[in-house]
């Protein structure tokens, strides 16, 4: 199954199909006015990252793979510790510290919802690197049509 990001238009997919058959670090599926879907997979022993989105709810839901979510006040206060599998789903508030890692042995499989816009529309991140370069380059602004704070705060990364 191939989605392709059509902006702020009715759209209607099988999000678990897509979600399991994602091969891609980070996919943007859809992107609104207020918040936006993307589909990742992480690999056997890796993670999303420690990181923060101090404007940005985020709504994270499993469907394949064993994983380990760690939330905090402060990246070195991590006092929210849980395993996760299938069918599990995680709430990131605003301004927390988090990381989810891939502790089993299968590619974790997972959905993530913004709320606002955090990604460019439609794009397409093979690898945790290449999101890291496309957000150091600026290369992963949220489109125009989004409606962000009046001044989004940067992103933490440990």
């Amino acid at each position: 199954m191939t989605i392709k990001d059509i902006g702020p238009e009715p759209q209607s997919f099988d999000l678990e199909q897509a979600t399991l058959e994602n091969t891609t670090y980070r996919t943007v599926a859809w992107s609104g006015k207020h918040l936006q879907l993307t589909l990742m997979s992480i690999p056997v022993g890796g993670d999303i990252g420690l990181e923060a989105h101090p404007g940005t709810d985020q709504f994270l839901r499993l469907d394949a793979g064993r994983g380990r979510v760690q939330m905090g006040s402060a990246k070195d206060h991590l006092d929210f510790d849980r395993e996760v599998e299938d069918g599990w789903a995680i709430f990131v508030p605003a301004g927390t510290w988090h990381n989810v890692t891939n502790i089993g042995d299968e590619p974790l499989q997972l959905y993530a919802v913004y709320a606002p816009v955090h990604h460019a529309a439609g794009k397409v991140q093979a690898t945790a690197e290449a999101a890291e370069r496309d957000e150091e380059s600026g290369d992963d602004e949220p489109p125009p049509w989004s409606v962000q704070p009046v001044r989004p705060p940067s992103d933490q990364h440990a």
